[in-house]
């Protein structure tokens, strides 16, 4: 009787064995064939001829009526700034110098500005690229007041002459990203005014005001 309960014992235990054994396999299969399916199919290029990737790269490089407007702006201007730290906050008022040239053959704009803000000495630098392949200026910005960098992206627009520029930029009290907006507007050959729009508790506001001349 022992011996006949020990042999059931030992054929129950094989069964549970076997069980498992085709179960895990049964689960690896279907595991296999999971990542068979979602395995992303990748879609050939079709081959670009020499002559069209040179033109290509000659177009990229080669400077248009954007670089000629930003051209237009080398020399030294005087910066009237008005900051509003909060929507409907008091105005405040600082004066800067910003000197313009241009970089690489007339490529990029760079921006030197010094003044004084809030009684405390101000350094600044812009550079402002139009892409010949995405149709679209790049503006960048830093500064002596924070360790970020400022980058926005816009399109001219002929009929109001501004450049509307939109990125993020970083709150350090809250240490999230919020977005702002740029607007910059050509008033004429001496005259430039530069707008910037913050969020504040999800409402955009005027944060900044800079009226420049050209001397």
């Amino acid at each position: 009787m022992k011996n006949a309960t020990g042999i059931l014992v030992v054929l129950l235990l094989s069964f549970i064995s076997c069980k498992k054994e085709v179960k895990t396999e049964t689960v690896e299969a279907k595991d296999i064939d999971s990542i068979k399916t979602e395995e992303p199919v990748a879609e050939a290029e079709a081959p670009v001829d020499s002559a069209t990737a040179t033109k290509a790269w000659q177009a990229y490089a080669t400077p248009g009526e954007p670089h000629k407007i930003m051209a237009e702006e080398v020399g030294t201007w005087t910066c009237d700034m008005t900051f509003w730290y909060e929507p409907n906050g008091k105005p405040e008022k600082a004066t800067s110098i910003a000197t313009v040239k241009m970089l690489f053959g007339g490529r990029y704009q760079e921006t030197d500005y010094k003044g004084t803000i809030m009684g405390a000495p101000f350094e600044g630098k812009g550079t402002l690229a139009y892409n010949n392949a995405t149709k679209e200026f790049t503006n960048t910005f830093i500064d002596n007041m924070g360790t970020g960098m400022m980058v926005g992206y816009g399109k001219y627009d002929e009929s109001s002459k501004t450049i509307e520029l939109k990125g993020e930029t970083v709150d350090p009290v809250k240490g999230k990203k919020t977005p702002y907006r740029e607007v910059y507007t050509i008033v004429d050959p001496t005259t430039r005014k530069f707008e910037m729009y913050d969020m504040k508790n999800g409402v955009e506001y005027k944060s900044m005001e800079i009226i420049s001349k050209k001397k």
